[in-house]
């Protein structure tokens, strides 16, 4: 696959210049076109607001970091709009780009001009929803990815991945840089990094450790057909047909019973296909048990989106 993108598109600037957000109106890999407009100055401004916007066009190396807040955007959008797949994309030192953002329901405004510019509005007795203070904007603000569900979009941030077929629940959340790879429920946390796989669900409340907050490099990968019970979690990578009870925590330095009855460390087992993790109610010990069949699978008529 060409690590070379590019996009062209319409870029918010704050009142010093800084980058706000950049809207894609075409992006794609490989060369550019050659119809791809030059860079402008500020082509427009918005008082209500407080911002101006600017003409950007763009080409990138996808292999190598981000240089700009545009160039940023440019692989959040490439994500969403299913171009790359999570993981294969740098985003190293992405966050030192990106502003901190008041994203409303009018498009984005710095956040030293939030006050005046909600006072503007209630003047005209116009109300200003603030829908999150966050470098990160909601998904589907700039890209609604085609075969999906979302319940509630503020929940899933752009530079999602979304396979068709996804449905995310309303207490179901997915970062950037993550996503599924196939139909899949949606009703716990798929953090960054993240890959779940096709007919897998991950239950109401359930939870999938990133790579962003203290500190591993490794990335969990959640296979074909697993389930991941609600209100558990997993730290360590599923092979396919999987499944977690309900209610289980299991990290990488879990003390689990194999299935030959040896305790080891969870993470010895990361990645291997058909085990059920589950807690002994007697013991209290965790066992993981080699498990053949089907947990039920996916309702088909829930994931024609």
């Amino acid at each position: 696959m060409s690590t070379t993108a590019w996009g062209v598109g319409i870029a918010t600037l704050d009142a010093d210049g800084a980058t706000l957000d950049v809207r894609f109106r075409a992006l794609g890999l490989g060369d550019a076109p050659s119809s791809l407009p030059s860079h402008e100055s500020a082509i427009d401004t918005d008082p209500e607001r407080g911002v101006a916007f600017r003409a950007v066009s763009i080409a990138i190396d996808t292999a190598v970091s981000p240089a700009s807040a545009e160039d940023a955007y440019l692989r959040l959008n490439l994500l969403s709009h299913r171009h790359m797949q999570p993981r294969t994309i740098n985003l190293d030192g992405m966050f030192g780009h990106l502003q901190n953002v008041a994203w409303t329901s009018r498009g984005p405004v710095p956040l030293s001009a939030i006050e005046s510019v909600t006072w503007n509005f209630a003047r005209r007795n116009e109300h200003l929803t603030v829908h999150g203070v966050d470098k990160f904007p909601r998904m589907t603000d700039y890209v609604v990815p085609s075969g999906v569900r979302i319940a509630d979009a503020s929940r899933v941030r752009l530079g999602a991945y979304l396979a068709s077929g996804t449905t995310v629940m309303h207490e179901g959340f997915c970062n950037f840089n993550a996503g599924t790879l196939g139909a899949s429920m949606v009703e716990g946390r798929i953090s960054q990094g993240v890959i779940v796989g096709d007919g897998s669900d991950i239950g109401g409340g359930a939870s999938i450790m990133g790579t962003l907050s203290g500190g591993g490099k490794e990335m969990v990968t959640i296979g074909e057909r697993c389930l991941l019970g609600a209100n558990a979690g997993i730290g360590i990578s599923l092979g396919d047909d999987c499944i977690v009870e309900a209610g289980l925590y299991v990290t990488a330095g879990t003390v689990v019973l194999d299935p030959s009855g040896n305790a080891v460390k969870a993470k010895l087992l990361s990645g291997q296909s058909g085990l059920l993790y589950r807690r002994n109610s007697l013991t209290g010990a965790v066992e993981v048990i080699s498990r053949t069949g089907s947990w039920g699978g996916l309702n088909a008529d829930l994931h024609k989106n």
